[in-house]
């Protein structure tokens, strides 16, 4: 019988719909979660660098989180957030995706083994719920850390 994820202690995730696909983030990766706010468009930047956004005095770049993680365009809506992160090296980010799916608990996933597709590092293990939906975990901190993410600037 498969092991449910939760080796002792069930650790607290955050459950998004980011593009196509469902994502596990840890809480300790989120430092809030706002409504998309005006966005300043940035010119001659990658298709999922969306621009800058002002939170309190705090300019954040903006990534369309399902884009970069290799999903098409997603129209997004009323139940679209920005998830904002700030890293240990003072780097402010916001992730865009489409819906909040609840806070989770990691023991409610059974694991699986990744498929032959080859994932970005930032996607650290993979889920399946009760229903049978595919869930990936993915590291924020490890995203915002990867030289691909850090050029912005259109090639």
């Amino acid at each position: 019988m498969a092991r449910k994820a939760n080796d002792g202690a069930s650790s607290a995730v955050l459950g998004v719909a980011a593009g196509e696909e469902r994502y596990l983030i840890p809480m300790a990766e989120v430092n809030e979660v706002i409504p998309i706010p005006k966005l300043a468009h940035v010119p001659l930047t990658q298709p999922w660098f969306l621009g800058l956004a002002n939170v309190r005095g705090n300019l954040y770049g903006i990534t369309d989180l399902g884009v970069y993680l290799g999903g098409n365009p997603v129209a997004f809506n009323q139940k679209s957030r920005i998830l904002l992160v700030i890293t240990g090296n003072k780097l402010y980010g916001g992730f865009i995706v489409n819906n909040m799916l609840g806070i989770r608990g990691l023991s409610e996933f059974i694991p699986v083994k990744p498929a032959k597709k080859k994932l970005p590092k930032c996607v650290t293990a993979q889920y399946k719920d009760a229903e049978g939906r595919q869930w990936r975990q993915l590291s924020l901190f490890q995203l915002a850390g990867d030289e691909r993410f850090l050029q912005v600037a259109r090639e």
